[in-house]
C-alpha cells in the first residue's frame, strides 16, 4: 500500500486546486459595497478561506481520514496474514518435496503458484477499491465545501472566495478578509445535523 495516496494529501491538493471560487461575478458591482469584508481589488468583494485550517478542523474530513486509515490498516493486516499463510504452505512443501512423487510435487507447486497469483490479484483489487473510496471521499469533500460556500455567498454576494494556504500562490492576505471560521462553523453544523439524522434513521431501522 502506498500511503502517499492517503486522503489528507489528496484532499489538500483537491481543495488547493480550487484556488479561486468565482461566484456571482458581475461587472456592475465594482463600487456598490463597503465595510471591512468588502475590501477587494478595484472594488471587487473578496474574502479568503485558510485551506489548511479548514481541513484540520472540519469534522467530516477528520472522520473520513480516520475511517480510511482504519480500512487501510485492516487491509494491510489482512494481506500480511494471507501472505504468512501462503509462506508457511510453501515452506511445508519444500520440507516434504523429497517425499513426494514427481507428479505430486508438480501438482502442489502449481497449486501454490496459483495461490500466489490469486493473492496478488486480491491485493490489487482491494487496493483499487480503497483508492476509489478515497477518490469518492475527496470528491464528496470538494462538493460539500463548494456547495456550502455557494450557499453562504447568496447572502454575502462576494465575487471571489480565495483558497489561501502556506506555500500557495497568495503570499499575503489581510486578516480582515478571513472568513475561515464562519465557513468552518457552517460546514461543521451541517455535518453534525446530517450525522444526527443518519443515526436517527439507523436507530429507527434497527427497531423495526
Amino acid at each position: 500500500m502506498n500511503n502517499n495516496t492517503s486522503l489528507i494529501w489528496n484532499a489538500i491538493l483537491t481543495v488547493a486546486v480550487l484556488v479561486l471560487f468565482f461566484l456571482h461575478f458581475s461587472g456592475g458591482k465594482s463600487s456598490s459595497f463597503s465595510g471591512a469584508d468588502s475590501t477587494g481589488v478595484q472594488g471587487r468583494r473578496i474574502v479568503y478561506v485558510q485551506v489548511d485550517t479548514l481541513l484540520k478542523n472540519y469534522a467530516f474530513f477528520d472522520d473520513t481520514r480516520k475511517e480510511l486509515e482504519s480500512k487501510r490498516y485492516q487491509l494491510e493486516n489482512d494481506l500480511a496474514n494471507r501472505g504468512r499463510s501462503l509462506e508457511n504452505e510453501i515452506q511445508f512443501f519444500q520440507q516434504k518435496a523429497q517425499t513426494m512423487t514427481l507428479d505430486q510435487a508438480r501438482a502442489t507447486e502449481a497449486q501454490l503458484g496459483k495461490k500466489q497469483q490469486d493473492l496478488i490479484a486480491y491485493r490489487d483489487r482491494q487496493a483499487q477499491t480503497l483508492a476509489q473510496q478515497e477518490a469518492d471521499k475527496n470528491n464528496e469533500l470538494y462538493d460539500l465545501i463548494y456547495k456550502y460556500i455557494e450557499k453562504y455567498n447568496k447572502d454575502n454576494e462576494y465575487e471571489y472566495v480565495l483558497g489561501y494556504s502556506k506555500g500557495g500562490g497568495i503570499l499575503f492576505a489581510n486578516s480582515d478578509l478571513n472568513v475561515t471560521q464562519k465557513i468552518l462553523d457552517g460546514l461543521n453544523n451541517e455535518y453534525k445535523e446530517k450525522s444526527k439524522a443518519g443515526e436517527a434513521k439507523k436507530d429507527s431501522t434497527a427497531k423495526k
